[in-house]
């Protein structure tokens, strides 16, 4: 719950820094939710680094993949370059469209985490009755941004 509230209230300040005059490329809604994304991407990648909770996004690897930790620290740096490609205008589209892609091939992380019951920073992982419609609006709103963004620079 903790990315979303970071992506809700990244989006209402970039959204207000916009209405303001004080950041041009966040004035229209997507522009502030390129902004607020970028935030969730990099807050979520960074706990795949930190002590408290790299253990247990270990765990939430499902055991028949190898490698975990592996897979932990490249899916946390995916995510910081998903999160830097968002704020570059040249990548923001195509750094969305491969963060869906890295929802995407998470998710059986999330679905073996919530049913084997594994806690992360010391909370069960979120049911997959709210984490589904969950992953659902983050790809939704990296589709909207990334296609938003090919517009404006006339690729669509």
């Amino acid at each position: 719950m903790a990315p979303l509230i970071v992506m809700v209230v990244g989006w209402l300040v970039f959204r207000t820094l916009g209405a303001t005059g004080r950041l041009k490329a966040a004035a229209s809604t997507a522009g502030a939710l390129r902004y607020a994304l970028a935030i969730m991407f990099m807050f979520t990648a960074v706990s795949h680094f930190l002590p408290s909770t790299r253990g247990d996004m270990v765990r939430m690897v499902p055991p028949a993949l190898p490698f975990p930790e592996l897979l932990v620290t490249l899916t946390g740096l995916l995510e910081m370059a998903g999160a830097t490609g968002l704020l570059l205008p040249a990548t923001t589209s195509v750094a969305a469209y491969c963060l869906m892609a890295l929802l995407v091939a998470m998710f059986p992380a999330n679905v073996y985490a919530a049913s084997a019951g594994i806690e992360i920073g010391g909370r069960v992982a979120m049911a997959l009755i709210w984490r589904l419609p969950l992953q659902l609006v983050w790809i939704g709103a990296l589709w909207w941004v990334g296609r938003v963004h090919s517009r404006a620079r006339g690729r669509l």
